[in-house]
């Protein structure tokens, strides 16, 4: 067996630091005459922290898992059960087509800055675009709404695959944690919404040579996509030593995204969007999605070296980008079709990769 491998001995917040941050949240004197009632939630709070009640509501798993007895959170098999309603609306063929148009930029007009991003604005024309089609509709996810909604968080993935596959669970069960605050986490509701798409278009702009913070944090959260487990109770919640022994017996990499079709627009102002737009059909391609063509994936510049505050000016100017962007989304229909019909079938289909991540 693999030695699980461990530095330091993990040191809890003081009782005092936990206090600090725990009324940063109420800042604001409004609350200063709830202060008697704020110090009674802190210190429940507190012990839900010390005695980490990470998924403080739960019941026995049921006969559809190994372990039919082992406790697993509501909001986890809430969430499951999110994802099988969509995955049996995605595979029903009387449905409609479904487009996830991803609008990768975290730039709100709600809030800082005050004013809508370009990616919107293209996201916007591929919506429209792809509505015209018929028997073809679109879920329009924007990550501005990180930014612009209170308490709407995607918190960080942490890396469980790189212990073993068998530990990352999906969906994510590492949040939320009670005890540690970390709750309020999107991705409960967008794992359902890719789940249901038939085809993806993610328009994203460069964020120093990468994509935006608020994009690269769901991307991360998708690793459970790909040969996430759909059964938690086989490694005892989240025990490293159960996963290791379970990887090594021989996984299968289930991969829950695998078959859907995608196109990806990737635009910058002076550089890094050709980069960015290799990694994000890397990243879609590795996880099992299908690119539409040629024209649906693309990389661009609004403008070159010109001032920020122009940016909206020079987009208006450049019609060949809005093209560019219809082009996109009409190859990634004709694919989802495609695919739909039963005429597409993968070069590669039924071929064993010896290497899995």
């Amino acid at each position: 067996m693999t030695t699980v491998r461990r530095m330091t001995e993990y040191v809890p917040l003081s009782r005092e630091e936990f206090r600090r941050r725990f009324f940063e949240r109420f800042y604001d004197p409004a609350f200063d005459d709830l202060r008697a009632e704020l110090e009674k939630v802190c210190e429940r709070a507190w012990d839900g922290y010390i005695e980490y009640r990470k998924s403080p509501r739960t019941q026995a798993a049921g006969a559809e898992f190994a372990d039919p007895a082992f406790a697993l959170p509501l909001e986890w098999l809430a969430t499951r059960r999110a994802i099988h309603e969509a995955k049996n609306r995605m595979e029903d063929s009387t449905s409609p087509s479904r487009i996830l148009v991803v609008s990768g930029a975290t730039r709100s007009e709600h809030t800082c800055p005050g004013e809508v991003s370009k990616t919107r604005r293209l996201a916007d024309h591929a919506r429209r675009v792809i509505e015209t089609e018929a028997r073809f509709e679109v879920d329009l996810l924007e990550m501005c709404h990180l930014a612009d909604e209170p308490w709407k968080v995607i918190h960080p993935c942490k890396a469980c695959v790189s212990t073993a596959m068998p530990l990352c669970h999906w969906p994510c069960s590492c949040y939320p944690n009670h005890a540690m605050g970390q709750t309020n986490d999107w991705m409960a509701e967008l794992y359902p919404r890719w789940v249901a798409a038939h085809g993806v278009l993610v328009v994203c702009p460069v964020h120093w040579y990468q994509a935006p913070a608020s994009l690269k944090l769901m991307m991360d959260r998708l690793v459970c996509a790909d040969g996430g487990n759909p059964d938690p109770t086989t490694t005892r919640g989240k025990d490293p030593e159960a996963a290791k022994a379970l990887e090594l017996a021989g996984w299968p990499y289930p991969r829950h995204l695998a078959g859907r079709a995608f196109a990806v627009v990737a635009h910058g102002d002076s550089q890094g969007h050709e980069g960015l737009r290799e990694a994000l059909t890397e990243w879609l391609t590795s996880i099992g999605m299908i690119q539409a063509g040629a024209a649906s994936v693309v990389d661009t510049l609004i403008g070159y070296w010109e001032p920020y505050a122009t940016s909206h000016d020079k987009l208006d100017a450049q019609p060949d980008t809005f093209v560019l962007v219809e082009n996109a989304a009409r190859s990634l229909v004709s694919m989802v079709r495609a695919i739909r019909s039963g005429a597409y079938r993968m070069p590669d289909e039924g071929l064993h990769n010896p290497r899995q991540k």
